[in-house]
């Protein structure tokens, strides 16, 4: 279980793109603990320059500044590595309802050029964050690779298009791409700042503060919230899975299902306040259920997830409090 186990020679190159973000400053510092060498990509767009400098005094670390918008930068970045871990994205879907030029220059053509980098470079794996979204409007629970939907928004589209792109670069390129569709991943270093931040950071934030959160909706939207721990878990062990597994997605979630309203209650009994939330109107693009089927991603890459929702909410709880 976990990923500390894992073995890598010393000598290994970590491409993480994205790297000054949350999951990607997370897998950084996973990285450096299992003694390998970690290349961060970052243009600090969404990411903080704070993750960078977390690392900067690491000797197996790297920091390099640019974009994956930019082919000439994903070509010097991939020179001399084994793994490449695809964090580089724009997130949120309200967003890319206002900015759909620029998502679809960012996420796919950027992962594009990620992808084509790699091959000329001769990376050895290619594992990229794909996402719950690309289920879009498909009702059944949980959601099952291979049963997709409609898609809701831009957001969606992009990672659906990542990876179909993906699955090219393996058929007819042999490069071995694993991609990794996240469902509302929380944990340390998520930013809980500005319009587009994720629920649980944003609520444990205001209600530490004494302030009044807004569920959008009637928080009686559900969700597979999964902590970072499992995430980075995911990414390492898509490293070491075989070739029969490549060219695949692969649901990254802990199995579970929690309502919107029970994680806000829950979150003002461990924080010791009594605030009531106020309501707003549903996000458009949003679906309303997510709940996932893990085990095609227990049976080929050995994903075997051991942080629960409720470990993960102590832990996410505890940093904050030290950390905001």
């Amino acid at each position: 279980m976990g990923y500390q186990t894992l073995s890598f020679s010393p000598d290994t190159v970590f491409l993480v793109t994205g790297g000054a973000g949350f999951i990607g400053s997370n897998l950084c510092e996973a990285i450096l603990k299992l003694g390998c060498k970690v290349r961060c990509l970052d243009d600090l767009s969404t990411g903080k320059q704070a993750n960078v400098d977390l690392f900067a005094d690491h000797p197996n670390y790297t920091f390099l500044r640019g974009d994956i918008k930019d082919f000439d930068t994903c070509m010097r970045a991939c020179e001399g590595v084994d793994y490449v871990l695809n964090q580089a994205a724009w997130g949120s879907v309200p967003r890319s309802l206002e900015m759909p030029l620029f998502y679809c220059a960012n996420n796919i053509q950027g992962t594009l050029n990620m992808l084509e980098a790699a091959r000329r470079n001769g990376v050895k794996k290619f594992v990229y964050a794909s996402s719950s979204s690309v289920y879009g409007d498909e009702p059944q629970l949980p959601k099952t690779e291979g049963r997709e939907g409609n898609l809701l928004s831009p957001y969606a589209l992009t990672k659906r298009c990542d990876e179909e792109w993906a699955k090219q670069y393996t058929r007819h390129y042999g490069l071995d791409t694993y991609g990794l569709r996240y469902f509302n991943v929380f944990g340390r270093r998520q930013d809980p700042d500005g319009a587009y931040a994720a629920v649980i950071p944003k609520f444990i934030k205001l209600l530490i503060r004494g302030e009044r959160p807004t569920i959008n909706g009637d928080g009686r939207q559900s969700r597979d919230f999964t902590y970072i721990e499992n995430v980075i878990e995911a990414n390492l062990k898509a490293c070491l899975a075989p070739h029969e597994a490549a060219g695949e997605a692969f649901n990254i979630a802990y199995g579970g299902r929690e309502y919107l309203i029970d994680i806000y209650y829950g979150l003002t009994k461990a924080l010791g306040v009594e605030i009531e939330p106020q309501f707003g109107p549903d996000r458009p693009g949003d679906i309303k259920h997510s709940n996932a089927d893990i085990s095609k991603a227990r049976r080929l890459l050995g994903y075997d997830p051991d942080w629960s929702f409720d470990r993960g909410i102590q832990a996410a709880i505890a940093w904050y409090r030290e950390n905001l």
